[in-house]
């Protein structure tokens, strides 16, 4: 029997223990179901061979491999990572379109007697629910950027404000990038199909009635790409700007940049990538900067001659703009202004 997903707000209330994803660890770390874990039934070379088999020798061929190879891995998992499930484990089953895969695994789950079943179109019709939330639905709640020059601790503020019942999207965080050319993170950005999932999950959680605060950003966090409609939401979007000393930006940059200043090879190296913007004296200026440890004079100069001018350009283009001053970014000061604007906002 097949469990039929009709919009994103099922899956927190599936009536399951667990979901899993029978494809390939190849097409489990493009996108997968949120929650859901990978016991696949083809390694990716498996698949890829029984896929060739498929195309150029025989479709009754493929099929007898590839059902030896279903069974093969089926029985891995059963001893190994499905060995502690009682038997009132309920699980289900998903692979690219509900078809072979997860009905062969869901069959075998369902001969040692437990209640498994398959998601109806498989993770197709996860990824066409999600296109429908992102791309073919105009974006409801009214939107309010947190905007301030590099260094103002806007994520930080963004978080404080979810915390005082502010709604927030937060899509640094679900595309894992800081949003400039310093802004990789460990373990690197998903990919575009995983990052508009994850925002695509957070967007159901939302009331359209209430504003909601995303950071000033621009189409691409990183090289992940804004859906349009959100775009365009956040292009019209009213703004509140946050007007820090940059002394205290450059102190808090050394902070919240703590991963890049510790590789200095990789710190050096994306100096290097803003030769097309800056004078060569500069740059070679930086990297003394660099070799002497003088990370928030670096951080400083970096905000003065780069990053502050781009962001008043951007900033430009928009009318409406509350400012908020504040005197520092230290704990207090953050907790203060996160206050202020909550309540200019609607939160509590």
């Amino acid at each position: 029997m097949a469990y039929e997903l009709t919009q994103l707000s099922d899956l927190s209330t599936l009536p399951f223990d667990t979901v899993i994803d029978v494809r390939s660890p190849a097409e489990f770390a493009e996108d997968h179901i949120p929650g859901a874990v990978n016991l696949p039934v083809l390694s990716n070379a498996e698949r890829a061979r029984v896929g060739t088999i498929y195309v150029q020798e025989s479709t009754f061929k493929a099929r007898k491999i590839g059902a030896a190879l279903v069974a093969r891995n089926a029985a891995r998992h059963l001893e190994d990572s499905l060995i502690d499930r009682d038997g009132g484990w309920r699980p289900l089953v998903y692979c690219w379109r509900g078809g072979q895969r997860s009905g062969a695994f869901a069959s075998i789950l369902a001969q040692v007697g437990w209640r498994a079943d398959v998601i109806g179109g498989g993770y197709r019709t996860y990824r066409r629910l999600v296109k429908e939330a992102l791309y073919d639905r105009p974006f409801h709640p009214p939107v309010t950027l947190l905007d301030g020059n590099t260094g103002s601790a806007k994520t930080e503020i963004l978080h404080k404000l979810a915390a005082r019942n502010v709604q927030v999207i937060d899509l640094e965080g679900l595309a894992n990038h800081r949003g400039s050319v310093f802004g990789g993170r460990d373990g690197g950005q998903p990919s575009q199909k995983g990052f508009e999932g994850a925002l695509a999950q957070v967007i159901g959680t939302l009331d359209p009635a209430r504003p909601v605060v995303i950071e000033a950003e621009s189409s691409k966090v990183g090289e992940r790409m804004v859906p349009p409609g959100l775009w365009a939401a956040m292009k019209n979007a009213p703004r509140i700007e946050i007007i820090a000393p940059l002394d205290a930006r450059a102190h808090y940059l050394v902070t919240a940049y703590r991963d890049v200043i510790a590789d200095r090879a990789r710190l050096q190296a994306t100096i290097d990538k803003l030769r097309h913007f800056q004078p060569a004296e500069r740059i070679e200026r930086w990297h003394g900067l660099i070799d002497a440890d003088e990370m928030e004079v670096l951080a400083g100069e970096l905000m003065q001659h780069h990053y502050d001018s781009r962001y008043g350009k951007a900033r430009g283009r928009t009318q409406d703009i509350r400012q908020v001053p504040v005197d520092g970014l230290l704990e207090a000061d953050l907790d203060a202004v996160s206050d202020r604007i909550a309540h200019m906002i609607g939160g509590d």
